[in-house]
């Protein structure tokens, strides 16, 4: 089964401030989008929500409501704040693809978000606009699809041979560090960082952590989370030390402390 991280944190608490669907691309968009997101608030009268999600490997191009644009992979947790009343959909991207889809190459997005007229010209705005205007689901995803339709173009074999070794980690838990990653793409591990670079916007060992980490907070926040030794050992980590420190340094929180504010929420 290929894992999707979501990276909501404090899911629970969450849930009484936003609500968060999904929306399938056309058919012709599967191989390069993983789906549309749309997330709606109603805020108004009630303080302002501040939501944090785990990084993740796609590339996200948003419309609506908040932070618009087309934002590539993250080094850190996203942090929203969330006003009044609003709605915002995004397009995740799927790791490889994202100057197949929108045209934009992945390293363009480093330095931060760009703006939707910068990455799709005045489509991008148009398309910004009838998201506001939609009257529902059905009609955001016709709006956005007519968009990417007219855009997507085929995948190059280094966009693929990206794409494919993202697959191969998001399905393979076991796949803790990067030479593990490379024998199984049949790659030196000088190439496969080449590759990851220049096609998915991090390194290969970000790109494990991303996958661990997110793993670990979804586990955490279950209804029977494991111990914190029992978690680092089937994440694959050599100690719960090691652990708790990569948690701790991207979550902020150390996952013991993490665990119990699950709790408090539930």
């Amino acid at each position: 089964m290929e894992r999707m991280p979501q990276g909501i944190l404090h899911r629970r608490a969450a849930e009484s401030r936003f609500t968060v669907g999904r929306l399938r691309p056309d058919p012709s968009l599967r191989e390069h989008v993983e789906y549309y997101w749309v997330v709606r608030w109603d805020l108004h009268g009630r303080p302002p929500h501040e939501q944090r999600v785990l990084p993740n490997l796609a590339t996200h191009a948003v419309f609506g409501t908040g932070s618009t644009g087309v934002w590539g992979p993250s080094r850190s947790v996203f942090t929203q704040v969330l006003r009044d009343r609003g709605l915002a959909l995004g397009v995740r991207v799927a790791p490889g693809c994202c100057r197949a889809v929108l045209g934009v190459p992945v390293t363009d997005l480093r330095a931060g978000p760009i703006s939707l007229p910068q990455a799709l010209g005045a489509a991008g705005q148009a398309t910004d606009d009838a998201v506001r205007r939609a009257s529902g689901d059905a009609e955001l995803a016709t709006v956005v699809d007519r968009l990417l339709t007219d855009r997507v173009r085929p995948l190059t074999g280094s966009e693929r041979l990206a794409r494919t070794a993202v697959s191969l980690l998001a399905t393979d838990p076991a796949i803790t560090r990067v030479d593990h990653l490379a024998g199984r793409t049949g790659m030196t591990v000088r190439a496969l960082q080449r590759l990851f670079t220049g096609h998915i916007g991090t390194g290969p060992k970000w790109a494990i952590r991303v996958y661990r980490l997110n793993d670990a907070a979804a586990r955490l926040a279950s209804d029977s989370p494991p111990t914190q030794a029992a978690l680092a050992a089937e994440l694959g980590y050599s100690d719960q030390a090691h652990f708790v420190r990569d948690f701790t340094s991207l979550v902020g929180t150390p996952p013991g402390a993490y665990e119990r504010q699950q709790k408090v929420t539930k």
